[in-house]
């Protein structure tokens, strides 16, 4: 019978192992936020999204377990409102202690890569107040300038310090819209050495799947930049495609200032209504100044595209090589999705977002 007992006994400790071992807890205190509610909040590939809602209770505290894979971390976010409270990088089998208030400090202990990833955080925080105090005392741009420049040192060197650990992802994302950290096209080293030990580490992870796409997009227009300072000719990559009557067409012999490269489906209801509510009032209106639109249908049924080009009567050189998404095009330029829209002339190749506004920005600045 005792026997039995320490049979039993040890099968309930390894099912309890087992259950536990899939999940990280989380034990929170925020005392100036007590009855509070606060979402918990998930990181998928690069959008958040909520994951579930707690309310701390008289003392501002909560216990919260959360399902993982084991060896697949995942980046937890705790919110009141609007405001990030804590950011975590929980790991299957951990349990976390966060010390917060309500204006984003925080502390956490009992996870090491929540740890990196709250020093990546406290780094970028400080920057921005350094950068806001610098923009208020009517600081010279240069000496602005000098700040992004020391903080894109700081951040590359966390990053190659660590590149084995998912906590410096978000740094490699992190900055304004309109000035990114790493904005630089030979940045694409930086993503590619990041990635590829992230990917021996957690080759199933979605945040490394993620990273994996965008260090391809930026190692592109890395080779694209030195296919145009290396040409001898043309200083944008040529495409020589079919057109309506099966004869090729050669982007390069465009007697054009600048040319609209332009990938659009012909399936797609949106992409016509593109064309004629916006593409052909620009080519209409800049086309005597030098502008001419190269059209690449992307999609294997060239009868439906050859009937849209001549029932919408595209004026434009039109062309489709048949071969849909393996189009050699859309490496060459970098298409990830359609439509796109990439301006080229003899002295810079530029990506524009698909839209009027941007366009007609574009056109105005460069012709």
């Amino acid at each position: 019978m005792k026997s039995f007992r320490l049979a039993a006994f040890a099968a309930a400790v390894l099912l309890l192992a087992s259950c536990t071992s899939n999940k990280a807890g989380i034990s929170a205190s925020i005392p100036s936020a007590p009855n509070s509610a606060l979402v918990i909040k998930q990181l998928n590939g690069t959008a958040v999204s909520v994951l579930d809602t707690v309310k701390t209770d008289a003392a501002g505290a909560f216990r919260y377990n959360v399902k993982l894979q084991p060896g697949q971390p995942e980046f937890i976010y705790i919110y009141k409102g609007d405001t990030r409270l804590a950011s975590l990088l929980a790991q299957a089998g951990e349990t976390l202690a966060v010390e917060a208030d309500t204006l984003g400090n925080y502390t956490v202990e009992g996870s090491d890569a929540s740890a990196l990833l709250k020093r990546g955080d406290d780094a970028y925080k400080a920057f921005l107040s350094r950068i806001v105090a610098l923009s208020n005392s009517g600081a010279e741009p240069a000496e602005i300038a000098k700040e992004y420049v020391s903080h894109y040192r700081e951040s590359a060197k966390f990053v190659l310090e660590n590149s084995g650990s998912l906590a410096v992802i978000p740094v490699l994302y992190e900055g304004m819209p309109d000035a990114p950290t790493f904005s630089s096209l030979t940045d694409a080293f930086i993503f590619r050495r990041v990635c590829d030990s992230l990917s021996t580490l957690y080759p199933d992870s979605k945040y490394v799947k993620a990273l994996e796409k965008e260090t391809q997009r930026r190692e592109h227009l890395f080779n694209l930049s030195n296919s145009l300072n290396s040409a001898s000719e043309s200083p944008y990559p040529e495409l020589n495609l079919p057109g309506l009557d099966g004869q090729k067409v050669s982007l390069t012999g465009l007697d054009a200032k600048l040319v609209l490269v332009y990938f659009w489906s012909a399936s797609d209801a949106t992409h016509k209504i593109f064309n004629q509510d916006v593409l052909k009032p620009l080519y209409a209106q800049y086309a005597s100044r030098g502008f001419d639109i190269y059209a690449v249908g992307v999609g294997a049924d060239k009868v439906e595209w050859a009937q849209v080009v001549k029932d919408q009567q595209l004026p434009w050189k039109n062309v489709n090589d048949g071969l849909g998404t393996a189009s050699r095009a859309l490496y060459l330029y970098n298409v990830q999705s359609v439509p796109a829209c990439v301006l080229v002339s003899e002295k810079e190749v530029r990506q524009v977002e698909v839209s009027e506004k941007a366009l007609r920005a574009a056109l105005a600045s460069m012709l």
